[in-house]
């Protein structure tokens, strides 16, 4: 069975989608429709900008998103899932790709998920940092007896946790985590606390614009960061959706409910290749690939 996945935050390159728009005319014609939508020429940021224009708030969330999502329109008949899965802000792609959001109404749902977050970083000082070599109930211990405010918020793969809360709670359990083993615990150069409690400010804005969006029925499941199982129930969806902002990215337990399930083959839909490197070292035996047009 095939597993489509998506990339996050993080994903992003200077002159990434360039060579879809100039392939396919489908691909431009969606470009300019999100020019438009977002108000500004992404496009020309995506092609031609900086890694610095591309780490803007506003334009990475949204360029990732796009070259995901019209990677998957481009690639027409070819793309047939079984299951599909999202990163953080993948999950948005996946949304659009197993039918349950349009194009237009999930593309204005991320970039008012992308400022939105850009408010909440700015109401506190907070980080995120990425801890290798514990296990996650270790990680989730030292977190729990650190004053202040620090969770679990991606599980990545056996062995690679990211945590996040205000940034004395988080330095602190980075000191604590390497008293406790950990092979590495260090600081990400991220502008606040995603998937933690500090983002609810955020979580408040975005639901109120998830509410209003229609979700239609998935022509297959979507495995979702919260829930890491099997949806199909497009309320349940749309509930599990708001909900992903201030819980963690459940990636380890989603991929390998996605093996459970029947996946063989995982194709990363979208700049980069991390994804295809997290399920290797989930599951050594399954097959990795990216989508090509």
């Amino acid at each position: 069975m095939k597993a489509y996945v998506f990339p996050g935050q993080g994903a992003q390159f200077k002159g990434m989608g360039k060579d879809l728009y100039e392939r396919s005319p489908l691909a431009k014609e969606l470009f300019e429709k999100a020019n438009e939508i977002l108000g500004f020429p992404i496009t020309d940021i995506m092609f031609e900008g900086t890694d610095e224009d591309l780490k803007r708030t506003k334009v990475t969330q949204p360029a990732v998103f796009l070259h995901s999502v019209i990677l998957t329109k481009v690639l027409g008949a070819s793309f047939d899932p079984d299951m599909v899965a999202g990163h953080s802000l993948g999950e948005f792609s996946a949304l659009v790709a197993n039918g349950v959001l349009e194009y237009e109404d999930a593309l204005k749902l991320v970039s008012k998920r992308a400022m939105a977050m850009q408010k909440a970083c700015e109401l506190e000082e907070s980080t995120m940092a990425a801890v290798l070599g514990l296990e996650d109930h270790l990680v989730e211990a030292v977190c729990a007896d650190i004053k202040g405010t620090v969770v679990a918020a991606n599980y990545n793969c056996p062995g690679q946790l990211v945590i996040s809360g205000d940034l004395l709670a988080v330095e602190r359990a980075c000191e604590e985590l390497k008293e406790r083993g950990a092979r590495r615990a260090m600081i990400l150069p991220v502008g606040g606390a995603f998937h933690s409690p500090l983002m609810e400010p955020a979580r408040e804005e975005l639901a109120a614009a998830i509410e209003e969006t229609n979700f239609a029925k998935p022509v297959c499941p979507i495995y979702q960061n919260v829930s890491t199982f099997a949806m199909t129930d497009a309320s349940e969806i749309k509930k599990n959706l708001i909900l992903q902002l201030t819980a963690p990215v459940k990636w380890t337990q989603s991929v390998q409910n996605m093996i459970k399930d029947g996946a063989t083959e995982f194709i990363e839909v979208g700049p980069g290749k991390v994804l295809q490197g997290l399920v290797k070292k989930i599951d050594r035996n399954a097959q990795v690939s990216s989508a090509e047009i």
